[in-house]
């Protein structure tokens, strides 16, 4: 920590924010307790009383992305030790981590990253101008005049900005607007996964932990919808602290910074996050104690639940009688007149959108299956099915592709609604859509792949095999369409009572919420852990709105523009064998290549990997990166070339190279996104990149490259929770740059493996792409029509290695980073290591740090 930051948080700070800190989380834990005991109760009862919905038609993948990453790729890295710019490698592992390495060859080495990054609470933003609005009205009263120096420099006109409102800011920039779009979808996809870091699978833990900090708040006056409920539980408990805290440090430190405004904004963002790390250590280590002590109390709570259920469910709804009768008339009469009338409003705003794109969902499928039969009859048969099913099986996974669907919901807007039931943000509801959608296109996608796995020993050619994926495809529409209309409507009804349930209690709490504590004596001591006023109070008014909302609901499936299927269309097991494979093993369709032409050598197995997306080639031109050894390394050279000029760092040399770049007439670069093969090495997950590269001796920096070389390299440890984070270790080369494929104009084009395209993948002009497109089925209702997407190449497959057991992976919190020491070549700062907290140890290769 800075000089400066330590004098704003000298001794006596630090114990008012830890005095403060702990009061927040003993209210929260009085909270948790309470609700652990009621969630409990719900969880046993629900066990045995059983009230499931619908079944689901589509199967559901239990591990989709085991020894998968889903990105890497290079991009330059903003140091604020320093102030001067990296090209850094950054791999996106299976959790969704930003994982950034020194360079490619650091990561195929193994050696440990520079920073790792959890994304749940961070904005993506693509302007400098954008950035500088939120940092302006993070620090009141302080605004640089026009012509001063912003906080940092940008080289490009393309940066990537993650801003959070309490944690460490992070800077990134590329070089074209394709690249920054395709990596805003990969980091907005990261954020997207990490705000859901609350385990839906915990059914006592997960609900009591939500409706803790829902009763915490409203104790606080503060109703409606939470923009920072994101995250696991720590980082939203660390939330809920700063969120009383950082006012009451902004008005006590704000007015002592000195200096121009740039620095005095500079240091509040330092400040901040110093802030925000103390309270995370603080509210991990209590949150952690709270939990092991209500766990340690559950065997005993489910063992009286269990034998004196009726009792309680008795009691419970004795209590919930003398409740309604004194509730529900005033709740009656605030639903008809304050929220009845904007029902259909609301619902109306939420289902376009969300509509638009669940149909997107299905059209994306459609196409990237169609795509996959014609090709297979024009070229592959049997041989090249495997290839095409390693991709298609995690499509959902593929931030690119599955863009266009998550654009749909970005149409979201409750205008004028907003303020009136104190809805904050429509973010909230905007990603809830979006992970529906991920998990729906994965299940479609792992339906069909399970249908036609079990078919592939009944077929006697190309022609039945193409006839038997059309008939599954059919299938798999089917039982999407109403998989897909079940999930909307339950999202839907959840969407309005996340709205109005808030709005209800707010109005009703001045008449209603002083008269509860006379309902406390109807509640059996007992019974007193299991059954509280408050939750039954809630419920109450739940029950006054649900009948219109349900209705409501009802009414918007018979419109056909929603394709939603009607109530009284229910499908009970409706294909019971398809759930028995469900149950099967999983399908590695790395393991189903028939044959191989020869044995590969262990280290080159052990190098292999399966990556969803690989590495992007932008066809806007070759990007200037600094070139590692790694980019002039031929295949089967057996050691790298020397560079012959050091990376451009700061931001004068990277124009230079702009610059040279513009002059230099740089042709075209086809884009192509790939999949890699399977497998694994020590460190965890590892990855292939089939890249082209095919560069001139004479050329120092990475240009286009041909399609026949190959360059393998290994993946980065994916960073998983409760790993250990491995700090330190010394600078490598310069990272590599991803190279390209030109191809002349007039030449045509004819691809081993025509496979489903990138979408908005450029074709060279003179290249001839011939291929057809059937008619997609029609669904219930109209959907909206999508751009035609051209036609790419897949990756090819390699085997798979045995895992190596005890593998280490870093782990990820939030805002935390882990930089390296850097040696003096590359002008960086060491950074300070902070004092260790309770569970650090000390190696020859670092602090390891157990969170």
């Amino acid at each position: 920590m800075g000089d400066v930051v330590s004098t704003h948080l000298d001794e006596g700070r630090r114990q008012h924010i830890a005095e403060r800190t702990g009061k927040v989380l003993g209210e929260f834990c009085r909270c948790y307790k309470e609700q652990f005991g009621v969630a409990l109760f719900n969880s046993v009862r629900y066990e045995i009383e059983g009230n499931g919905g619908p079944q689901a038609q589509l199967l559901h993948r239990k591990v989709p992305l085991e020894d998968h990453v889903i990105y890497s790729g290079n991009l330059f890295h903003y140091i604020e030790e320093n102030k001067k710019w990296r090209n850094r490698f950054c791999v996106v592992p299976h959790n969704y981590g930003l994982v950034l390495y020194e360079n490619k060859l650091a990561y195929e080495r193994d050696l440990p990253p520079r920073v790792l990054i959890n994304s749940a609470g961070y904005k993506i933003l693509t302007s400098v101008d954008q950035y500088l609005e939120l940092v302006n009205s993070s620090l009141p009263g302080v605004t640089p005049k026009l012509g001063q120096t912003p906080i940092f420099k940008c080289p490009t006109d393309f940066p990537l900005i993650l801003w959070h409102p309490y944690a460490r800011h992070y800077y990134f920039c590329v070089m074209t607007g394709k690249e920054q779009e395709k990596w805003r979808a990969v980091f907005q996809d990261c954020v997207r996964h990490c705000n859901n870091g609350i385990s839906e699978q915990s059914k006592v833990e997960a609900p009591a932990f939500t409706d803790a900090v829902r009763m915490y708040r409203q104790s606080k006056e503060q109703y409606g919808t939470w923009d920072m409920l994101c995250g696991n539980e720590t980082q939203v408990l660390s939330n809920l602290v700063m969120e009383e805290l950082l006012p009451e440090l902004r008005n006590a430190i704000g007015p002592r910074l000195k200096g121009k405004a740039q620095e005095r904004q500079r240091t509040w963002i330092q400040i901040s996050d110093a802030v925000y790390r103390m309270v995370y250590e603080q509210t991990n280590a209590q949150y952690d104690a709270a939990m092991a002590k209500c766990e340690q109390e559950r065997p005993q709570m489910e063992s009286t639940i269990r034998t004196d259920m009726d009792q309680i469910i008795t009691s419970k709804e004795h209590l919930a009688s003398k409740i309604r009768a004194f509730v529900l008339p005033k709740a009656e009469v605030c639903v008809r007149n304050h929220v009845q009338p904007y029902i259909s409003s609301i619902l109306e705003a939420l289902m376009t959108p969300t509509s638009q794109g669940f149909a997107e969902v299905r059209e994306v499928f459609f196409k990237e299956v169609t795509d996959m039969n014609m090709n297979i009859v024009n070229e592959g048969g049997l041989e090249k099915l495997v290839e095409y099913m390693e991709k298609l099986s995690h499509l959902a996974f593929h931030p690119v592709k599955m863009q266009s669907c998550y654009e749909k919901m970005e149409q979201l807007k409750l205008e004028g609604l907003q303020q009136r039931f104190d809805v904050t943000s429509t973010s909230v509801f905007k990603q809830r859509a979006q992970i529906h959608m991920r998990q729906q296109m994965d299940d479609a996608v792992h339906t069909f792949e399970t249908l036609l796995h079990q078919e592939l020993g009944k077929l006697q050619g190309k022609d039945d095999l193409c006839k038997s994926i059309q008939r599954i495809l059919e299938r798999v529409l089917k039982k999407y369409d109403y998989d897909s209309s079940t999930v909307r409507k339950k999202f839907f009804r959840e969407a309005l009572l996340q709205i109005t349930i808030p709005f209800l209690l707010k109005k009703l709490a001045p008449t209603c919420k002083g008269e509860l504590a006379k309902f406390q004596e109807l509640i059996f001591e007992d019974f007193a852990s299991f059954i509280l006023v408050e939750n039954t109070y809630e419920e109450v008014v739940l029950q006054s709105v649900m009948k219109d909302i349900m209705q409501a609901v009802k009414e918007a499936a018979v419109q056909r523009k929603h394709n939603l299927y009607r109530d009284s269309v229910v499908m009970h097991n409706s294909d019971p064998n398809l759930h028995l494979l469900g149950e099967s093993i999983p399908i590695d369709w790395g393991d189903e290549q028939s044959a191989q032409p020869e044995a590969e050598p262990h280290g080159d197995r052990r190098r292999r990997a399966k990556q969803v997306v690989s590495v992007i080639q932008d066809d806007e031109g070759v990007l200037p990166y600094a070139v590692g050894a790694e980019a002039l390394l031929q295949p089967g050279s057996p050691q790298p070339p020397e560079l012959e000029e050091p990376p451009p760092d700061g931001v004068e040399e990277i124009r230079k190279v702009l610059a040279k770049e513009s002059h230099g007439g740089a042709g075209e670069v086809e884009e192509r996104l790939r999949n890699g093969t399977d497998a694994k090495r020590e460190s965890g997950a590892t990855e292939e990149v089939v890249v082209a590269a095919s560069v001139p001796e004479d050329v120092p920096s990475q240009g286009p490259a041909s399609d026949g070389d190959r360059v393998h390299r290994a993946t980065a440890a994916s960073p998983a929770p409760a790993a250990e984070v491995v700090s330190g270790a010394g600078d490598a080369a310069a990272a590599s740059v991803v190279p390209g494929a030109q191809v002349p104009s007039g030449v045509e084009v004819q691809p081993v493996a025509p496979a489903s395209p990138v979408p908005g993948a450029d074709i060279p002009s003179g290249a001839s792409v011939q291929h057809t497109m059937p008619a997609s089925p029609k669904t219930r209702a109209d959907v909206p029509p999508e751009a035609e997407l051209p036609h790419g190449t897949p990756a090819s497959l390699g085997t798979q290695a045995s895992p190596v057991p005890k593998a280490k992976t870093p782990s990820l919190s939030i805002g935390s980073v882990c930089h390296q020491p850097s040696d003096k070549e590359t002008g960086e700062e060491v950074a300070v290591i902070p004092p260790q907290p309770p569970g650090t140890t000390e190696s020859g290769e670092g602090v390891q740090t157990e969170f």
